[in-house]
């Protein structure tokens, strides 16, 4: 694992996702899925988000369509927090997800709204 490439990803990490949610993950971290975190600071947030073509605003709105497609509500969630923590207004994601919902079915697009107004509220409360 290269050492600047995990460092990398674990400042954007933090800057995305949060501090406290960085670090409650990797201090749950135990012997059998320790290396899957290192992965996943190193591979996603090194390697992927700190690539510079894109911004993080855009990755962020790429990844909400992706995760909406592929059904992964919990990380969905996570992103759609991370979006608005990146700059994404709340129109820029309902824009978004009308396109997860042409190009990925009605049936996705349900469920990324219903877990877009879930994330909102959790926002909103805090």
């Amino acid at each position: 694992m290269s050492k600047e490439m995990f460092e990398r990803g674990l400042k954007i990490r933090k800057e995305v996702l949060g501090s406290e949610y960085v670090e409650k993950s990797l201090n749950a971290a135990d012997d059998f899925n320790r290396d899957f975190q290192n992965l996943v600071t190193e591979y996603c947030w090194g390697a992927g988000w700190g690539r510079s073509a894109l911004t993080r605003r855009d990755k962020s709105l790429l990844n909400l369509v992706m995760l909406g497609a592929l059904n992964r509500g919990s990380e969905f969630k996570l992103h759609l927090k991370g979006a608005v923590t990146n700059g994404c207004s709340r129109e820029e994601i309902k824009d978004t997800l009308m396109q997860l919902a042409i190009y990925a079915g009605i049936p996705a697009g349900v469920e990324a709204f219903r877990l877009a107004r879930e994330a909102f509220a959790e926002i909103d409360k805090s």
